[in-house]
């Protein structure tokens, strides 16, 4: 998965082989998706939520299908619940949210333990203690958006230019040594950074920020996911 081309990432100042190149956008790609919470191309995916008091699962993700809805109990042996058990909503609609909604008033007399007179869904869902879902879907854009491109590109160029300094950086820096090519071979306590920028507050670019502000995710981040 890559957010950019070899050939955008060289026109925003990336330099060297396709294939270096191409490292620099990865390493850009899992920046933009660590900062935005977001993937911009169709993937697979396993998610584990929590299931809100409401019967709302949100997604730490934009939802573009759900295939199975499992409850995670201790037993680890509950059946995926039948699709008349959830809906799901996507922020692709306007004024949406990414989540699957258990249908926690309804019912099927074909399923075992979710019949009416049993309780239905609500019943089902609470002798299974069901407390998170494991929501098995496709998530993300259905294509990577202009800007993300442009953003991811600019960022790959930004990272290499931070992780190979010029020779006028080297020279002011004599904890930095470079070999005949400029590559980095020596870097002394004195010269790494003390503050690094974490990932999930910034890219590490303000311009590449400010490219990403409008797919911010923040709403429903779920930790490790």
């Amino acid at each position: 998965m890559a957010y950019c081309t070899v050939e955008q990432a060289r026109t925003a100042g990336a330099t060297g082989t396709d294939a270096e190149v191409a490292a620099w956008i990865s390493a850009a790609t899992e920046r933009i998706t660590a900062y935005t919470q977001q993937l911009f191309e169709p993937t697979p995916l396993v998610v584990v939520a929590d299931v809100a008091p409401e019967g709302v699962v949100l997604l730490p993700r934009r939802v573009r299908s759900v295939t199975s809805v499992t409850p995670v109990v201790d037993a680890d042996d509950a059946p995926s619940l039948p699709s008349s058990a959830w809906r799901v909503t996507s922020s692709d609609v306007l004024g949406s949210v990414d989540a699957v909604h258990l249908r926690w008033g309804g019912y099927d007399d074909l399923v075992a333990g979710a019949e009416s007179y049993n309780g239905g869904y609500r019943g089902l869902f609470e002798r299974w203690g069901m407390e998170q879902a494991r929501i098995t879907g496709e998530f993300g854009y259905d294509e990577v958006p202009a800007l993300v491109s442009q953003a991811c590109a600019l960022l790959a160029a930004h990272i290499q230019a931070q992780a190979v300094p010029s020779d006028a950086d080297a020279a002011q820096a004599p904890g930095l040594d470079t070999d005949d090519e400029g590559n980095n071979v020596r870097i002394t306590d004195e010269a790494q950074e003390t503050t690094p920028v974490s990932p999930s507050s910034s890219t590490g670019s303000t311009q590449v920020d400010a490219l990403l502000v409008g797919y911010l995710n923040r709403g429903s981040l779920i930790g490790g996911i």
